[in-house]
């Protein structure tokens, strides 16, 4: 059941609340949002970031490469011995390894950091996966509420036709005038150019879908859009939780471990050296070894400097994050209005709207039929209900947007 896979999805809020449906030939809405995930080039890259990032992380914690040393000390270059390695006793020819080495301060601030890269990718292959359901989600309702339009104005259309068919004959039985053949050629004239529009919209929908679903795209939408419900207390306390806030905490791991490094480098690193001095057959081997420290004795001009300037970025990306917050929160609010008022105009229109609209058509097709009405109040009147509907469906399309953009606004990582 392509519904139960994407309700069991985690990272996805509107799996607790999918209507489940069977799999069929049809594209569902479940399906789609499987497929984007699956295929979409974005999350492929994301994941290759992250890949990347663990791949890197051992090398945080691990020694500089050794350096191998070769060379020759006290080598003459006069007198009988010159250039001999051997006839001198003081020529040596010496072979060696150093080791340099980070101070543990230094060390354990580039594993912290590696570590946070790995976190900062991580949130955002949650954020990508999170953006790509929901794309492919809307786009999938797109089809699906614009081939609703479509089928709407097809309906009018086939009464339309009806009217066309019967109005000759009563014109001659002397019911209807001459003109009122004229008003429905224009009222068919003016429902073909909404016919394009409508058509225009689908192509422009399957287009959007495509890109997500690849050829998929071109088959028949199966099912119904999903049943979701909004909490907008729920909503608002998870604030700090949304998928775009996420990344900032790895983002200020990252700038505290760039600060621990810069603070680290006051300490100084430190290294050690052995080597291992041959001389000529009639003197002794010699092995050497010595110990090497950094001595950072301007702090005030090196290291302080930077470490001002890590703290400063720590203080950035606070900030920036404080930012976002305060935007998602903005849209929320506004979102969270938007579908109260469309919610509202939905109900009113459906409960007396359409009736009274209906109702209308009724009395004005009785009137026409009865020769006591003509067919401009007739083709008003259905003009009137056909609005009332293709406006239904406008608010249903707002509002399925609005709740998928308030229901994926969070992603389990």
């Amino acid at each position: 059941m392509a519904s139960s896979h994407f309700c069991m999805r985690a990272g996805f809020a509107l799996a607790a609340l999918c209507l489940p449906t069977l799999a069929s030939a049809g594209l569902s809405f479940d399906e789609a949002t499987r497929l984007a995930r699956d295929q979409a080039p974005s999350l492929v890259a994301q994941s290759s970031a992250l890949a990347s990032a663990r791949a890197a992380q051992p090398a945080a914690t691990a020694l500089p490469d050794p350096r191998l040393i070769v060379g020759v000390d006290n080598l003459p270059i006069s007198g009988p011995d010159r250039y001999s390695l051997t006839s001198d006793f003081m020529t040596m020819q010496r072979i060696g390894v150093m080791q340099e080495v980070p101070n543990r301060g230094k060390r354990e601030a580039r594993a912290a950091g590696a570590q946070a890269r790995v976190e900062r990718e991580r949130a955002m292959l949650a954020v990508a996966q999170l953006a790509v359901q929901r794309e492919a989600a809307l786009a999938w309702l797109a089809v699906y509420f614009a081939e609703r339009r479509a089928t709407q104005l097809g309906e009018l259309d086939r009464e339309n036709r009806v009217l066309l068919d019967t109005v000759d004959s009563r014109i001659a039985a002397g019911k209807a005038m001459p003109a009122e053949r004229t008003m429905a050629r224009q009222e068919a004239l003016a429902l073909a150019d909404r016919r394009d529009d409508v058509r225009r919209d689908v192509a422009k929908a399957r287009a959007a879908l495509r890109r997500w679903v690849g050829t998929r795209a071109e088959e028949a939408l199966e099912g119904e859009p999903p049943v979701v419900a909004v909490q907008p207390e729920a909503v608002r306390a998870g604030l700090h939780r949304h998928a775009e806030v996420a990344p900032y905490a790895a983002m200020q791991a990252m700038a505290q471990a760039e600060v621990g490094e810069a603070d680290a480098e006051q300490r100084g690193d430190w290294g050690w050296e052995v080597v291992y001095n041959r001389r000529g057959s009639q003197y002794g081997d010699m092995v050497s070894f010595q110990l090497s420290f950094d001595l950072p004795w301007q702090r005030g001009q090196r290291q302080q400097p930077q470490i001002a300037a890590k703290q400063k970025d720590v203080q950035r990306i606070e900030a920036e994050r404080e930012e976002t917050i305060r935007r998602h929160s903005e849209e929320v609010d506004v979102q969270l209005a938007e579908l109260q008022a469309l919610d509202a105009q939905r109900a009113r229109l459906d409960g007396s709207g359409q009736p009274l609209a209906a109702e209308r058509v009724a009395l004005a097709m009785a009137s026409y039929q009865a020769g006591r009405g003509d067919l401009a109040a007739v083709l008003t009147a259905r003009r009137e209900a056909v609005e009332t509907q293709l406006r239904l469906t406008e608010l249903d399309t707002q509002r399925a947007a609005l709740r998928v953009r308030l229901t994926t606004l969070i992603a389990e990582q």
